[in-house]
């Protein structure tokens, strides 16, 4: 499900210069001989290395996969409601009272709340139903031969080589998703090195078959990335049709009492006394959001907007809020539509990052900042109106 994956920093350090002048393209057999050549030069035996990559096969099935992640460029509404059942929340709190043990550990150790972790795991895997049938090992080494991001997964083939030399991965039976991420919550092989956790006590790490591993892993992961125990991520508002639209968005942070004076009040509960910005996923006439600082968090683990914003509302229907109020919001672009939009954006200065169709956090920027400039609402939720007025 992830739009782009998260890589471990400490990993990554260890394998910087290498990344920098990382070789793509060409002939698959020569480029696998250099990653062979290069994993001797890191130490690793010649015969542990010959028995890794013997097998490595070039995969198309996983380019295609990464050529066709249309699914984030439906708008949070449509995205949200494909992903979110009554049956996959049935199925997460199950798993809640199933797991409470752990998830009391994690919420202990980590201060990682229950519905974040079970958000992910429905998403990523349905509670571990559909883990990936990709061979893993292919699908790295396909995708650092690739020319579109080898930076980001030609470390990962040199992490699951010392996963390997574990005893912990197998180069003909470890399987996952396209992009290489393993086990119930889909972690990369750097990943699982720097976070895996033995969860059940078995002395074994496997977040194929163990849930108490995967959790446990997630929750860790989390906490590297920069979680702040035992803090919200995302609450629902309801705003007043008088704001200040320029004021939302994620680059604009304000405390709770200023949002408070300007009218935004709690769909349920009390806001809580940390800086906030206002999220409003489809404009001001959808749904509304304050997000808190572990909203941002999410973004490591994965880089779409959409996912993240619903993954994070997921985590507190799973923990007993409402269903979002949908509002009426102004219909959006189509796929052609948008990318209009973003070559536009870009004919005028903005950086929108690639052209796509894909409303992302660069793209809500430069919407708003057209929007303003137009004097439109300027609440980042690109509409036919603005199209034609660039």
């Amino acid at each position: 499900m992830r739009l782009l994956p998260a890589l471990t920093a400490a990993f990554l350090t260890v394998s910087t210069a290498t990344t920098a002048a990382a070789q793509c393209g060409g002939s698959f057999n020569s480029f696998v001989n250099g990653l062979k050549k290069e994993a001797l030069s890191k130490g690793y035996s010649k015969g542990t290395v010959d028995k890794f990559f013997a097998s490595a096969r070039q995969d198309p099935k996983t380019i295609k996969a990464d050529r066709s992640q249309g699914v984030f460029q439906m708008p949070f509404l449509d995205f949200s409601q494909r992903l979110i059942s009554q049956n996959r929340i049935d199925v997460g709190r199950k798993k809640a009272n199933q797991y409470a043990s752990t998830f009391n550990r994690i919420e202990k150790q980590y201060g990682v709340s229950r519905g974040v972790l079970l958000a992910f795991w429905a998403f990523e895997t349905d509670y571990g139903a559909f883990q990936g049938d990709f061979n893993t090992l292919n699908s790295l080494v396909t995708l650092a031969h690739d020319c579109r991001r080898p930076e980001l997964f030609r470390p990962q083939v040199f992490a699951a080589l010392e996963l390997y030399k574990r005893g912990n991965f197998s180069p003909t039976k470890t399987t996952g998703a396209w992009a290489g991420e393993i086990g119930m919550v889909q972690m990369l092989p750097a990943d699982i090195i720097e976070n895996g956790v033995d969860g059940d006590g078995d002395g074994k790490v496997s977040l194929k078959t163990s849930p108490q591993d995967a959790l446990m892993s997630g929750g860790k992961m989390l906490s590297h990335l920069g979680w702040r125990k035992n803090e919200p991520w995302l609450q629902e508002v309801v705003v007043p049709s008088n704001l200040d639209w320029s004021k939302s968005g994620l680059d604009t942070t304000l405390s709770t009492k200023q949002w408070a004076k300007m009218g935004v009040k709690p769909r349920e509960g009390k806001l809580a006394n940390l800086p906030a910005s206002l999220l409003l996923p489809q404009g001001r006439k959808g749904p509304a959001f304050l997000a808190y600082p572990n909203y941002s968090v999410y973004f490591e683990w994965n880089k779409s907007f959409v996912y993240v914003t619903t993954a994070a509302y997921f985590a507190n229907r799973l923990e007993g809020a409402k269903r979002y109020d949908s509002g009426n919001p102004d219909p959006g672009l189509s796929s052609n539509q948008m990318k209009q939009l973003q070559k536009k954006l870009k004919a005028r200065g903005h950086d929108v990052g690639k052209v796509d169709g894909i409303l992302g956090k660069l793209t809500r920027r430069a919407v708003q900042a057209e929007q303003v400039r137009l004097g439109l609402p300027a609440d980042a939720w690109p509409t036919a109106q603005l199209l034609k007025a660039l």
